[in-house]
């Protein structure tokens, strides 16, 4: 186990100030943090705000222009050992910004990352939405997503099953960070997944000739 410093990344839709979303994410992210600390590991936590990149987002996906403050938000996450995601519920659905900052991202960005699912909401009938909706999203993008998802309703906040919960994705976000999954998942087999032109790390530009359309192409 490497003993460098792990750097957690906070992406949040929180809308108010204070925000219930941030404050769960902050929690997840603390406690790992905190665990980290018994086990000889510094931790760093550093936050992305996307109310503050709300119309980045928008041109990202309208026109594919990527701003600076957008690039800077991609770029943090590409470097963090670990994630915390978390939304606001709407309707029984995730914020929409939340989905859409994640649609503009890169899908190669963040294979294998360790990521764990938060989301925050007006009821207990939004609970759902962390496995049924934002694990399909982050499954798509191929992260290392923890078992354990975080979903509170205002009535959680004094439940002693919410710390419980937190506790859980902490510990499994901590033991993901500490086995360095997502680096040496990348060195070791970042071949074996399908890339896009232009994608995160270039490995797109190795074209497989041993295929049956190259050898026809190639007259083989």
């Amino acid at each position: 186990m490497s003993t460098r410093a792990r750097t957690i990344v906070i992406v949040h839709a929180g809308t108010s100030s204070p925000s219930s979303t941030k404050l769960l994410a902050d929690r997840i992210a603390s406690r790992a943090a905190e665990l980290g600390d018994g086990h000889g590991l510094e931790t760093e936590i550093r936050t992305i705000d996307l109310g503050a990149l709300s119309a980045d987002v928008s041109n990202a996906l309208v026109s594919r222009f990527v701003s600076p403050a957008l690039r800077s938000a991609f770029d943090l996450l590409r470097d963090a050992d670990g994630i915390v995601a978390s939304t606001p519920v709407y309707q029984a659905v995730p914020s929409g910004l939340f989905i859409s900052f994640f649609q503009a991202l890169d899908t190669d960005l963040l294979i294998g990352m360790p990521v764990v699912l938060a989301a925050t909401g007006g009821s207990a009938r939004h609970s759902l939405v962390t496995d049924e909706q934002m694990r399909g999203l982050f499954a798509y993008l191929r992260t290392m997503t923890a078992p354990t998802s975080v979903f509170a309703a205002p009535e959680d906040w004094s439940e002693g099953s919410l710390s419980r919960r937190i506790d859980r994705a902490a510990t499994e976000l901590l033991l993901l960070m500490q086995s360095d999954f997502a680096t040496r998942l990348r060195t070791e087999s970042w071949g074996a997944y399908q890339h896009r032109l232009g994608s995160a790390g270039g490995a797109e530009t190795a074209i497989d000739l041993d295929t049956g359309l190259m050898r026809l192409a190639t007259g083989g």
